[in-house]
């Protein structure tokens, strides 16, 4: 595969080598690819790496195709080369690629390692199949079945030195399953998508996998869709994502939650039975604050799934329209309210700034909950959130400031909300003179929207002085 050409420095390998922890793992136990890194690090120049590189390069095509009468496998891999000889030349491939150079060779010793039995093997070629190959190869055709396998028939540990057996005494051991999902969704491919998504699908919904597995299978089927939008019906998919959302694995949900979301920009309609179960998770982490230890960030419950949630929510803008909104609702939508008001109303400021980070993250998705409800959310929220924002654009952070006025803007454009929005004229026109470009830009935006024949005139001489 073609990589754009990249410009040399001698700190690119301080960067590089911090991705590649797998490598330098393996460096330690192949001395010649430990002795190919030191010599790629130690050169003093661009030239110098490129005719290293050039000299490996070599070597290793001859070492995959010797000729003098070596006879290959059927598949096109050299047999006569051991185990560690194998891994220890593809480690050099992967490792050059990840360097930015072209490598257009050894496809037929990486299926090998997928192919293989041995989790050490199999390990190595599916990270190399995910960076070296793509999944138009002409090669993928014969890997496909050892993927699905490996998909399909989780291999077996052994308990207590006996032998492995799927009835009895043995453990599934669900990594060969991931390093598959994993690689599918690197790789993705029409003809590797056709002939895996129904798979990836079973798995995802199936009882015996593994939370892991579950969070890989996920992200797997978010990858596939958005390669092929058309891949799932909305209908059909539906219920066996109701059953994923009663999951108590947050992990799971949140790995549910992400492919949830690119299903439900896709087809909107499908998802929407889906919103009392989302809102039924968030009023258990909002309200109940109910979250396994390791879920917390300090001290909040889980705030990536609570983004996530009231993302999937700002999808549904007619979702409270027509129904009792009264804080007293025993409904959804009436626990929905609550939830939203909660978040909007305690939200308090902390010493800790990752904490109030993830706070705040949570507090702006609720008000673009708010903004995408529009006038159909009651006024009294809407002018809450208004103050809210008001609060933020007055603040020193320049990020907080930038996502204030942003937010306000649109908050702004619903109708009865600009007034609220006029209230803050003064603090809009400070951040006018900010030295953020970008807070200055979101400044203009929001006096724009608020801009009438009452303050034209003043907003027309703070521009022009």
């Amino acid at each position: 595969r073609k990589r754009p050409p990249r410009a040399w420095h001698p700190t690119h390998k301080i960067h590089t080598h911090k991705h590649l922890t797998t490598i330098t793992t393996m460096s330690s136990q192949a001395r010649g690819l430990n002795n190919f890194i030191t010599d790629l690090r130690n050169a003093k120049s661009k030239e110098e790496e490129s005719s290293r590189i050039e000299v490996e390069l070599a070597k290793i095509r001859k070492k995959f195709n010797p000729g003098g009468g070596t006879k290959l496998a059927a598949d096109g891999s050299n047999p006569s080369l051991s185990s560690y000889q194998r891994k220890k030349y593809i480690w050099k491939l992967v490792y050059i690629h990840v360097l930015g150079y072209e490598v257009d060779f050894g496809h037929a010793e990486v299926l090998a390692l997928v192919r293989s039995k041995k989790y050490g093997e199999k390990s190595v070629g599916y990270v190399a199949l995910s960076l070296l190959l793509r999944g138009s190869d002409p090669v993928m055709g014969g890997v496909i079945d050892t993927i699905k396998k490996d998909l399909t028939m989780a291999p077996m540990t052994k308990v207590g030195g006996g032998k492995s057996s799927s009835k009895g005494g043995g453990v599934k051991n669900d990594a060969t399953q991931c390093l598959a999902l994993c690689s599918l969704a690197n790789i993705s491919g029409l003809e590797l998508i056709q002939a895996m998504h129904v798979e990836v699908q079973h798995i995802l919904v199936s009882k015996g996998s593994t939370e892991q597995v579950k969070k890989k299978a996920a992200l797997c089927l978010l990858r596939l869709t958005r390669t092929s939008p058309n891949l799932i019906s909305g209908r059909i998919f539906a219920p066996h994502v109701v059953q994923l959302l009663q999951d108590k694995h947050l992990g799971v949900l949140t790995s549910v939650m992400s492919l949830l979301n690119g299903l439900a920009s896709q087809q909107t309609e499908e998802y929407g039975v889906l919103i009392p179960n989302i809102v039924h998770i968030l009023s258990v982490l909002v309200l109940k604050k109910d979250c396994a230890r390791e879920y917390l960030y300090y001290r909040t419950p889980s705030p990536w799934l609570q983004i996530k949630l009231l993302k999937f929510l700002q999808l549904y803008p007619d979702a409270i329209e027509g129904h009792d909104i009264g804080m007293g609702g025993n409904d959804h939508v009436g626990q929905l309210i609550n939830v939203v008001t909660r978040i909007m109303f305690e939200t308090e400021v902390s010493d800790s700034i990752n904490k109030s980070n993830a706070d705040h993250a949570i507090l702006f998705e609720a008000v673009n909950l708010i903004v995408a409800w529009g006038t159909t959310c009651p006024p009294e929220m809407r002018e809450g959130a208004m103050n809210i924002l008001g609060k933020f654009i007055s603040v020193r952070e320049p990020n907080i400031r930038y996502l204030g006025l942003s937010t306000m803007a649109q908050l702004a454009q619903i109708d009865g909300s600009v007034e609220g929005a006029k209230k803050h004229q003064a603090t809009v026109l400070v951040s006018l003179k900010d030295a953020d470009i970008s807070v200055r830009r979101r400044a203009l935006d929001l006096l724009f929207v608020i801009c009438d024949t009452d303050n034209a005139e003043r907003i027309v001489d703070e521009l022009v002085a």
